[in-house]
């Protein structure tokens, strides 16, 4: 009867030893496969395009200098008038526009940097602003100022504040094509590095998407607008 037990024993921790092999191997063999899997590349995709604004912000600034406060008031209304009918005469909306108040700067009264030489006492800077969604429209009549010029209107067009501001606010709209642009441009990218390694595109890992950028597409254009987004896809490789 012990020899039984003893045999029996025997057979029991063989039988075991055998399991923990075969198990040790399995798990192996999974790690191995799992290393395997785990294999990857990491791409980037641009997507660029080219978009023209949408909204233009047109300051138009003047400025006039007198010695009689009241004349430099008169002054500056009389060519806010003239310039409001100019816009209006070349279709620009009244609702488009709209008047600041005049910025007055009295020299001898200036605590610090007063210019009692200075040939006028008063100047004064106005700054009519039109806003518009007809960029081409707006665009058109600016080259047509200069017909005020002639009418003794000094503007101030090299202010930074005066600068014509063009804005593109259609990112929206176009933010689903431009991504799977992004994004195909990447998997062909995945590919090739695939196939030049001898490996098979697995499905992807991991994705991230870049932040869209939009600038002027150069100094001379503004107004069309150059919108960018880079999409980073990590995808797994397969023999």
């Amino acid at each position: 009867m012990q020899n039984i037990s003893k045999s029996a024993a025997l057979i029991l921790g063989i039988c075991a030893i055998i399991g923990l092999l075969g198990l040790g191997y399995l798990l192996k063999t999974a790690a191995l496969e799992y290393k395997q899997f785990e294999r990857s590349v990491t791409v980037k995709g641009l997507s660029e395009q080219e978009y023209p604004a949408d909204i233009v912000i047109w300051p138009i600034q003047f400025a006039f200098a007198e010695n009689d406060l009241a004349k430099l008031y008169n002054l500056v209304d009389s060519s806010t008038l003239k310039i409001e009918n100019f816009l209006e005469e070349h279709a620009i909306n009244a609702s488009e526009i709209s008047i600041g108040a005049p910025a007055i700067t009295d020299k001898s009264a200036q605590q610090y940097g007063g210019d009692n030489n200075a040939k006028f006492r008063y100047t004064a800077v106005q700054t009519i602003t039109v806003y518009s969604k007809e960029v081409e429209k707006v665009r058109a009549v600016m080259s047509s100022l200069s017909e005020l010029g002639k009418e003794g209107i000094v503007f101030t067009g090299d202010n930074y504040q005066a600068q014509v501001e063009y804005i593109f606010t259609q990112l929206n709209e176009i933010k689903p094509k431009m991504i799977e642009e992004a994004t195909n441009k990447a998997r062909e990218v995945a590919e090739k590095f695939a196939s030049d390694s001898h490996s098979r595109l697995g499905k992807i890992k991991q994705a991230s998407q870049g932040q869209f950028s939009i600038s002027n597409r150069d100094k001379n254009n503004p107004h069309i607008k150059s919108v960018r987004v880079v999409s980073t896809v990590e995808y797994y490789l397969a023999d």
